[in-house]
C-alpha cells in the first residue's frame, strides 16, 4: 500500500497512474499534428491499493508497484479520469494493466 504526495491512497486493488506522452514523431521521423494522437496507453504508476480482496476475505497483494512504467488497455474498462493538483491520472484496476515494461 503506497500513499502519493497528492495525497491519495487508492482503494484494494486500483492504481493511480499518471499517463505518459506517446511519440511526436513516427519511425520515419514524420511530425504527429495533435489532432491525429491517440489517448496514451502508457503511465507510470503512482500509488496503489492494498490488494485485491478474495471472496473468501483472502488480500492477493498487486503485482504493480509504486515507479512502475505500466501498459494498460485502450479502453480501461474501471478506468476513471480524474484530476489531482492540476494534473490528469487515471484510476484503474490491476485488471486493465496489461504488462510492466522493462
Amino acid at each position: 500500500m503506497a500513499k502519493t504526495d497528492l495525497g491519495v491512497r487508492p482503494l484494494h486493488d486500483r492504481i493511480l497512474v499518471r499517463q505518459m506522452a506517446e511519440q511526436e514523431k513516427t519511425a520515419g521521423g514524420l511530425f504527429i499534428p495533435d489532432t491525429a494522437k491517440e489517448k496514451p496507453q502508457r503511465g507510470e504508476v503512482v500509488a496503489v491499493g492494498g490488494g485485491r480482496v478474495t471472496e473468501d476475505g483472502k488480500v492477493l497483494p498487486l503485482e504493480v508497484k509504486v515507479g512502475d512504467k505500466i501498459l494498460f488497455r485502450k479502453f480501461a474498462g474501471s478506468g476513471s479520469e480524474i484530476k489531482l493538483q492540476g494534473e490528469d491520472f487515471l484510476m484503474m484496476t490491476e485488471h486493465d494493466v496489461l504488462a510492466i515494461i522493462q
